[in-house]
């Protein structure tokens, strides 16, 4: 039985629809939890140490920490949510969105190269958080009260809720059983090699990925990379037994 081009381009069109429908997180409900809770915290502990120090200033508490939370807390084995990516971005950035607002008359030209010279300066220092870009517009875009400060809108208030955030996100996390920060030290002994004795498929992926953090990768990405590292490995192997 063949079938129509109508119908396969109903079915095309279906199936391109499906995709925006979101498939459900992989995380443990336990994990949920954590992650409201700790970012509820951090970002209310934040906010009443920034206005105690900071006064009556206006700007006492930058919106982006939000994004920032969602993050440190949400997803804390992300390398885009460790403690250098938070207080490095953050500052990065700012310093380029001041400079920009200070050099660039034009608004919308200014936030382009502020969020351009933020984004690879963040790569290249190894410090890349996506809230960052936030506050280099938020240099731009801020209002008066914010070109008041000039530079001084890097140390207060960008510096000092990152610093906030980030060591509250270090004590809650670890107080929660999680490693974090989460990149391995040079002393510490690094994992064994592993050996796939089975075939893994998409839903072995998904049940693995429900059981613990909400890691910022897809199954299908997952399973992708684990083909090629295995590919990787075996031409490796035959490579060693090739030169011996």
């Amino acid at each position: 039985m063949t079938t129509s081009p109508q119908a396969k381009r109903r079915g095309a069109l279906r199936t391109f629809l499906a995709r925006f429908w979101p498939h459900p997180l992989p995380v443990a409900k336990k994990q949920i939890v954590i992650a409201s809770v700790g970012a509820g915290f951090g970002l209310t502990i934040t906010s009443l140490i920034s206005h105690w120090l900071l006064g009556q200033v206006n700007l006492w508490f930058v919106a982006p920490m939000g994004a920032s939370a969602v993050l440190l807390f949400g997803l804390p084995n992300s390398p885009l949510a460790q403690p250098w990516s938070i207080v490095g971005g953050n500052m990065v950035a700012a310093a380029i969105g001041v400079t920009a607002a200070m050099t660039i008359p034009y608004a919308p030209l200014a936030c382009g190269v502020a969020a351009c010279l933020a984004i690879a300066a963040m790569f290249q220092l190894r410090c890349l958080h996506p809230p960052s870009g936030a506050v280099a517009l938020t240099a731009i875009l801020g209002g008066g009260s914010v070109h008041q400060l000039g530079y001084h809108y890097i140390l207060t208030p960008v510096l000092l809720n990152s610093l906030c955030l980030a060591l509250l996100a270090i004590l809650f996390n670890n107080l929660a059983g999680r490693r974090y920060p989460h990149p391995l030290a040079a002393t510490e002994a690094k994992p064994e090699p592993v050996t796939l004795a089975v075939p893994i498929t998409r839903d072995d992926l998904h049940q693995a990925l429900e059981s613990g953090q909400l890691l910022d990768i897809d199954e299908d990405d997952l399973q992708q990379l684990l083909q090629q590292a295995e590919t990787i490995a075996a031409q490796r192997q035959a490579s060693l037994r090739s030169s011996s």
